[in-house]
């Protein structure tokens, strides 16, 4: 059984594309099938796995919209044998006016990613920095949710909204969807401030809270200008590190873990 995890949180800003790219790397490191869904319209998954976002026939907003199978949009990745991604273009950002009328519209993710979710080991959306449609379903198409959190000031703000948000999909939508995690990203051990968000989102949240903390790295930056995850890029860096200790993380907290 496939599990779907959705990275959001309607901050930008927050290594949510980072978080996207680099935890299904480091799954498919792992030797875990793994499929990466670029459901933000700014298409940066898309991009940093050395994918042109202009050069895009199917993506997830053709098979959301036009009924095209998963199957066909799907791209291999050439590092990673493991690892595949469904690309996103500009056009996403029509599929939410385009989707207001039509029946059902927050399960048009789930429906396209039915046939192909068992396929794979773990299923990872990259959402877009928004409550929108487009997020909405896919957090109704979703197993869980990784909410990313930046070590700086307005760290918590915007948080309580999503809480409110996964709620009322719990409610309505999906009554499976579970939050997997909030994770501390962009974490600077020199600033006091760094140690004062973590300290401060362990308290309020200490369950739900990963072990694993991503540091702020150069690495980590660069990498998609390459096209090319962290663990590929430099797999000694820390932020490549950090990402395959989260990857390990979850699937110590899946029954997983080698």
């Amino acid at each position: 059984m496939g599990k779907i995890i959705a990275i959001a949180n309607q901050k930008g800003g927050v290594g949510k594309t980072t978080t996207a790219i680099n935890l299904a790397a480091s799954l498919a490191v792992l030797e875990q099938r793994t499929l990466l869904i670029d459901a933000d319209p700014q298409a940066n998954s898309t991009s940093g796995l050395g994918i042109n976002p202009k050069d895009v026939e199917n993506g997830i907003y053709e098979c959301m919209v036009d009924g095209v199978k998963a199957q066909d949009a799907i791209v291999k990745n050439e590092q990673l044998k493991m690892l595949d991604i469904i690309p996103s273009h500009i056009d996403l950002v029509g599929a939410e006016v385009e989707m207001v009328s039509i029946e059902r519209r927050e399960e048009k993710m789930r429906e396209a990613l039915k046939l192909i979710k068992n396929d794979y080991d773990y299923v990872i959306i990259d959402c877009s920095p928004s409550l929108g449609l487009i997020t909405i379903n896919a957090l109704t198409a979703a197993d869980s949710i990784i909410i990313p959190v930046q070590c700086e000031y307005f760290a918590l703000e915007g948080l309580g909204k999503l809480l409110n948000t996964i709620k009322i999909i719990q409610t309505r939508l999906n009554p499976g969807l579970e939050i997997e995690g909030i994770l501390l990203t962009l974490y600077d051990s020199r600033t006091s401030l760094g140690n004062q968000v973590v300290e401060e989102v362990r308290t309020h949240f200490q369950k739900m809270t990963f072990a694993t903390i991503i540091p702020r790295n150069v690495k980590l930056s660069e990498s998609p200008s390459f096209g090319l995850p962290a663990i590929v890029h430099d797999a000694e860096s820390k932020g490549a590190i950090s990402y395959l200790n989260l990857a390990n993380e979850i699937l110590k907290k899946n029954g997983k873990s080698k």
